[in-house]
């Protein structure tokens, strides 16, 4: 994935940038945001790590919301084999920091965020991708999963919401 010169230095303007990278699964989130991250020297915090269970996209978007982009920025990890909550992370609120996930672009997020970032890729390309980097285990939740994404799009319009659109090739 190309990384635009001009979107960085954009980012970079801020006082402490805030990004939050949205798209589909398979899209090329996780890819883009450690690529921004680097470059900003920022904290990158991913969406999988807390969404609280294959129903929990919704979730995960609110948590970004109350914890991540607080005061007191911090995230719950969520333990996928005990199915519940576990440790607490805290966030250094000086540093910058990017968010990526799918329900990270919210309206209510979006307000509080520096930068929004949508990833554009076509359905199947992106199923094939998310299948094939997490294989059987995704499978059998891909069709629930997409169904949450749908919801939150038609809710929230992440891609209206985002200051760039980037096509994964």
């Amino acid at each position: 994935m190309r990384l635009a010169e001009s979107l960085l230095a954009e980012i970079r303007s801020a006082a402490r940038p805030v990004v939050l990278i949205d798209g589909g699964s398979g899209s090329g989130k996780t890819t883009l945001a450690p690529l921004i991250a680097e470059r900003l020297g920022a904290q990158l915090v991913h969406l999988d790590d807390f969404y609280p269970g294959w129903d929990g996209l919704e979730g995960g978007s609110r948590h970004v919301h109350d914890f991540v982009l607080s005061s007191e920025p911090r995230w719950q990890r969520w333990d996928w084999v005990a199915d519940r909550p576990a440790e607490w992370h805290v966030l250094d609120q000086s540093r910058p920091l990017v968010i990526e996930g799918s329900g990270s672009l919210s309206r209510a997020n979006r307000a509080i965020a520096t930068f929004g970032i949508w990833v554009e890729l076509d359905a199947a390309t992106r199923k094939h991708r998310a299948l094939a980097r997490d294989g059987d285990a995704y499978a059998l939740h891909w069709d629930r999963w997409a169904a949450q994404e749908a919801a939150f799009a038609a809710r929230e319009h992440p891609r209206e919401l985002a200051d760039y659109v980037v096509f994964d090739d």
